[in-house]
């Protein structure tokens, strides 16, 4: 990470005179323990560093629309807050904080099921709608209670679970709400997902904590590179998340074109929360959504329904 020279050691800037989701990232490190910050800190970028667009001019961006129709609901913009187990480790307003930080952006949030804060607590901050997220050895009675908080969907995270089909049919049917699955990394686990009636996709190479506290390169492949396949299998028959390395507007705007409906930001939103609590949260997503919007014109794609593969170029996997 870049070292700022010429200012307090420590000093914490105001939260908005920050311009990019990184600069919140060296807040957080002010902020934090080592240790604490070791487990939010850096990701792999690589994959979308491979990726440049295609400029186009001379088309009316006047009306831009980021809005999206998912699983029944619109919202204004295609950037989700994932879910981060316990994250009163890193700011006392815990998931309550990163709900209403996401709420005054007004993003959709997925809230874990390890968490510090009661989840109904956090999903009553929650405006722009939650979902719960779960995983394969959930207690019934905990999908059941998120249900009857007001959940939109259940997220199942399949990372290091060994959960079979049987499994998530039998939490699909318990849940009654649509069903995502979060661990999507090959066309073939895509279309059995479909034809087990899950209602969204994340495409998502997490593997859990143990292994997520470092800046290293995942040994597997990224998610990014393995969408554009995903999203041919899919064929448009169900809705795809991806998350994994997204820092900029411009990546945002990268997956839609590779195939994805959606994206699932963690660890900026955890920075901002790290740094200044519920507003720090709205910051970054916000600067997300209006990177994305300028992205978007700039490309001439007005429309999220009018961006697709020709927006970008691959510079080899």
């Amino acid at each position: 990470m870049p070292q700022l020279i010429g200012e307090p050691p420590g000093r914490i800037a105001p939260v908005e005179e920050l311009v990019n989701t990184l600069e919140f990232e060296g807040m957080a490190k002010r902020k934090l323990d080592s240790l604490s910050f070791a487990l939010i800190a850096g990701g792999d970028r690589k994959a979308f560093e491979r990726i440049t667009f295609r400029p186009r001019l001379m088309v009316n961006t006047t009306g831009l629309d980021l809005s999206l129709d998912l699983l029944g609901r619109k919202h204004f913009t295609p950037i989700i807050v994932g879910p981060v187990a316990q994250t009163g480790r890193f700011h006392a307003e815990a998931e309550t904080g990163l709900a209403k930080g996401a709420a005054g952006a007004k993003a959709l949030i997925i809230l874990p099921e390890k968490s510090s804060h009661a989840v109904g607590k956090a999903a009553g901050e929650a405006s722009a709608g939650w979902w719960f997220q779960a995983s394969p050895v959930t207690a019934p009675d905990a999908l059941k209670a998120a249900v009857a908080a007001g959940c939109g969907a259940v997220c199942v995270t399949l990372a290091n679970t060994g959960a079979d089909w049987n499994t998530i049919d039998n939490i699909r049917k318990a849940a009654g709400v649509p069903l995502v699955l979060k661990g999507i990394m090959s066309p073939d686990e895509a279309t059995a997902a479909l034809q087990h009636g899950v209602s969204a996709i994340v495409v998502s190479n997490y593997v859990g904590e143990a292994n997520a506290a470092s800046t290293a390169p995942s040994p597997i492949a990224s998610p990014a590179e393995v969408l554009p396949g995903i999203a041919k299998a899919v064929g448009g028959k169900l809705p795809i998340l991806v998350d994994g390395g997204i820092r900029r507007g411009s990546d945002v705007l990268k997956a839609l074109a590779l195939g994805a409906n959606a994206v699932v930001i963690a660890r900026p939103a955890i920075w901002g929360l790290a740094a200044y609590g519920a507003p720090g949260v709205q910051r970054v997503v916000e600067i997300l959504q209006t990177d994305l919007g300028r992205d978007m014109a700039m490309c001439g794609r007005p429309t999220l329904q009018s961006i697709d593969s020709t927006v970008v170029r691959i510079h080899k996997w």
